[in-house]
């Protein structure tokens, strides 16, 4: 417990990176006309989810006016309704909605994060801003020992699971490769990989359920479902 205790304090502190932290505040003071009398989160988002979890899925960032605003990573937007439906489809979550942080949601088996802790401009964070924000995910990672399934939400969030993974290894002092040809990222691709921390896991991606990626076809709930289901498979749960 102390440890999550340490990790959670480390990255609501964190202001590595001038550029996120000035756009976070700028979001949280203008705010959306929708949400205009609430008060903003404002600040890093840290991860969610069952600690023991089997499945750990890794998204981007927080969203400017979804976690940026309620404090809880896919929780008030779009992205999150999407997730949910999914996760409760495939019996992984106790209500197919996240809409603030005392809503009551519950994730069975589940622990949700990202790669990038604040609301980047654009949904683009700089590789810098990657790099400092990496050792989070992979002290999360060695805080979930039984995690042997990671979904990547997307590209970007595909590449920085890869690069936790060898931290990881580092950290360990582990000769740890990633197999040759090097995985790419498919939606509904899944790539078996040596575990850092011994055995083997396994390497799941999806396209990110974002707005862009739902309202245009290329992402629907019964796809992101599909890939949650073999998530659970694999899992044992």
């Amino acid at each position: 417990m102390k440890s999550w205790e340490r990790l959670n304090a480390a990255i609501l502190a964190c202001q590595q990176c001038p550029r996120l932290v000035a756009y976070r505040q700028q979001v949280a003071q203008q705010k959306k006309r929708q949400f205009r009398d609430q008060t903003y989160w404002g600040k890093p988002v840290t991860g969610f989810g069952d600690r023991n979890a089997r499945i750990v899925l890794v998204g981007l960032a927080p969203a400017a006016h979804g976690g940026n605003r309620t404090g809880r990573i896919f929780t008030g937007d779009s992205s999150a309704q999407t997730l949910m439906q999914a996760l409760y489809a495939v019996g992984l979550a106790s209500q197919p909605f996240s809409e603030h942080r005392d809503d009551g949601l519950q994730l069975f088996g589940v622990y949700l994060t990202a790669v990038c802790r604040c609301v980047p401009p654009d949904n683009k964070p700089l590789l810098d801003e990657l790099r400092r924000c990496l050792p989070y995910l992979v002290c999360e990672l060695e805080l979930l020992p039984q995690a042997k399934v990671l979904v990547a939400l997307g590209q970007i969030a595909f590449n920085g699971t890869l690069r936790a993974l060898q931290a990881l290894a580092n950290s360990h002092a582990v000769d740890w490769r990633l197999p040759s040809p090097r995985p790419k990222f498919a939606h509904g691709a899944c790539h078996e990989l040596p575990d850092p921390r011994g055995g083997t896991l396994h390497l799941l991606a999806s396209y990110h359920p974002s707005r862009q990626n739902t309202q245009t076809g290329r992402l629907t709930v019964a796809m992101l479902t599909e890939v949650l289901a073999q998530a659970k498979r694999l899992a044992g749960l």
